[in-house]
C-alpha cells in the first residue's frame, strides 16, 4: 500500500468523523495511527520525519499517545534534532493525561537531569504513577530510588518490592538489582542461591553487571558449585561489554576478590 492510498484512507475516515460531529478527535487519532506506521515502518516505508510531522499534528490536538511518541522522537533524535527539553515538554503533556509510558520517561528525565533540572523527588513521583500501572522500567528505577534514598526515604524492603515486580516481568536490570539485594542481604534475608537465580535470568538477556556478579558467585562458590572457569567466563563476558568492575577483576587476575 503506497503513501497516497494511506492519505486517501485518512481523509475518508476524517470525513466520516466530521459527519458524526467529532472531526478533531478522530482526525487526531488517524494522524497518530498513520504516524505510527511511518515510525515503525508498518506497511509503508519507515520515515521518522513523516512520523514526527503526523505526531505533531495529533499532539497539538491533545492526543496523549502522539504526545508521548513525539517526546520519544525528540529524546532519541528520530526525525528531528535531539532535544531533551522538547522531549520533556511533550512527555509532560502526555504524562499529565495519565499515559504510563510518558510518566516513566518523564520520571527518568527528572532522575538523570535530561532536559530538566535533576529532581529525585519529582522523578520518584512520576515513576510511582507509572509503576502502579505495571510499567517494568518504572518499577525498576523506582526500586533504585528507594535503594539509594533518592527522592524518597531509603528503604531496602521497598526497593526489593519494586525490583521484584519488575523482575517478574522479565526486566533484566531489575533481575540484576534483585540478585544484588539477595547477594548483599539488603531488604531481604541474604540468600546466595536466589541471588544466583536472578543473576542467571539477567545474564540470559546479556545484562553485563549480572554477568560480572554471577562470575563472582562462581569464584567463591556462593549459591552455586565453585567453578573458577565459569567465573572467568562470566566476568570476561561482562568486561567485553565495557563493565569497569569486571575489567578490573580480570586485570588483577581476581586478586582483589580474594581479600573481600
Amino acid at each position: 500500500m503506497d503513501d497516497k492510498t494511506e492519505i486517501k484512507k485518512l481523509r475518508a475516515k476524517a470525513a466520516f468523523a466530521a459527519f458524526k460531529g467529532d472531526e478533531d478527535e478522530q482526525l487526531g487519532h488517524e494522524q497518530y495511527l498513520l504516524g505510527m506506521r511511518y515510525y515503525f515502518g508498518r506497511v509503508i516505508a519507515q520515515d521518522y520525519a513523516k512520523a514526527v510531522e503526523l505526531f505533531t499534528k495529533a499532539a497539538l490536538q491533545g492526543h496523549e499517545r502522539a504526545q508521548y511518541f513525539l517526546g520519544a522522537c525528540y529524546y532519541e533524535g528520530q526525525g528531528v534534532p535531539q532535544d531533551y527539553a522538547k522531549a520533556v515538554e511533550w512527555y509532560t503533556k502526555s504524562a499529565e493525561q495519565g499515559d504510563m509510558d510518558a510518566q516513566c520517561c518523564l520520571g527518568t528525565c527528572y532522575y538523570h537531569g535530561e532536559g530538566v533540572a535533576q529532581d529525585y523527588a519529582k522523578a520518584a513521583e512520576w515513576l510511582t504513577k507509572s509503576a502502579l500501572q505495571d510499567v517494568a522500567e518504572a518499577q525498576c528505577l523506582l526500586g533504585t530510588c528507594y535503594y539509594e534514598g533518592q527522592g524518597v526515604p531509603q528503604d531496602y524492603a521497598k526497593a526489593v518490592e519494586w525490583y521484584t515486580k519488575s523482575a517478574e516481568q522479565d526486566y533484566a536490570d531489575a533481575q540484576c538489582c534483585l540478585g544484588m539485594c539477595y547477594d548483599s542481604g539488603h531488604g531481604v534475608e541474604q540468600d546466595y542461591v536466589k541471588a544466583a537465580e536472578w543473576y542467571t535470568k539477567a545474564v540470559l538477556q546479556g545484562q553485563a553487571e549480572a554477568q560480572c556478579f554471577l562470575g563472582t558467585l562462581y569464584y567463591f562458590g556462593h549459591g552455586v558449585a565453585q567453578d573458577h572457569a565459569k567465573a572467568v567466563e562470566w566476568v570476561t563476558k561482562a568486561a567485553q561489554q565495557g563493565n569497569i568492575f569486571a575489567q578490573i577483576i580480570l586485570a588483577q587476575n581476581f586478586e582483589g576478590l580474594k581479600h573481600e
